[in-house]
């Protein structure tokens, strides 16, 4: 298996993702052992953001960097266990709702892959980027 940062690069469908984890500096931090649940905005949610919002978070790395935190949560927790939990709180110290009324979805983002193990957690993939607030 691999850690949250090659399955995200070997997938091919986080790009975007990737290139903000590096320069934020997360890089390091997703391939500690964690375990980190993950929820991975994929290309094409980033595509969704109007123009010109990528390019100003990279020039604003505090900022990147929270967004980015906002994604990831402590621990390994599976669609099952979110579900169950409700509400998670992510790294970056807010509240994540979880619902899963119509389909699975964080925020306001579904998932559109769940359960995705790595050597230190899991990603579900996500069809928007969260925002906070």
């Amino acid at each position: 298996m691999a850690d949250i940062v090659d399955i995200a690069v070997s997938a091919g469908a986080f790009s975007t993702l990737v290139t903000a984890v590096k320069a934020a500096g997360l890089v390091e931090t997703l391939k500690s052992p964690g375990p980190f649940t993950v929820f991975a905005p994929n290309d094409e949610a980033f595509a969704k953001l109007p123009p010109g919002t990528i390019r100003t978070l990279v020039q604003n790395i505090p900022q990147l960097t929270r967004i980015l935190k906002f994604h990831v949560v402590p621990g390994r927790l599976t669609q099952a266990d979110l579900v169950q939990m409700g509400t998670v709180t992510s790294v970056e110290g807010s509240p994540i709702p979880i619902h899963s009324a119509n389909g699975f979805e964080v925020k306001n983002a579904t998932v559109v892959a769940a359960d995705i193990a790595a050597d230190n957690g899991i990603i579900h993939v996500i069809d928007t980027v969260i925002l906070m607030g």
